[in-house]
């Protein structure tokens, strides 16, 4: 499966952006999808997750309340709704598609697809 994020861009703090995911391939509904992101200088860190069968989603506590996941697995689509962000959600965000069992959802390692990046960058 291949992956497509857009939706980034330059936002005032307390703003809103839209995410989105595009997968081409086939069976994109058998996939749990995530969203990471990496800051300059910093770790790539886990945002949110949908899984494949439940639709369940796991987030990042710093998100939780601003941040929401999405699937329509009609249009092979993954969004993440970011409202009231802050300059500290400034990063690349890229969204990755793989099999992982629950405990593992958060882990990078765990995802076989990823998508290149968009840049979400937050002003104060």
């Amino acid at each position: 499966v291949q992956l497509q994020a857009s939706g980034g861009g330059l936002v005032q703090a307390g703003g809103s952006l839209r995410l989105s995911c595009a997968a081409s391939g086939r069976a994109f509904s058998s996939y749990t999808v995530g969203w990471f992101r990496q800051a300059p200088g910093k770790e790539r860190e886990f945002v949110a997750v949908i899984t494949r069968s439940t639709g369940n989603t796991y987030y990042q506590d710093s998100v939780k309340g601003r941040f929401t996941i999405s699937r329509d697995n009609a249009k092979n689509t993954v969004y993440l709704q970011m409202n009231s962000l802050r300059p500290e959600d400034t990063a690349v965000y890229s969204c990755a598609a793989g099999t992982p069992i629950t405990m593992y959802v958060r882990s990078p390692s765990a995802y076989g697809y990823w998508g290149q990046g968009t840049q979400v960058t937050v002003s104060s």
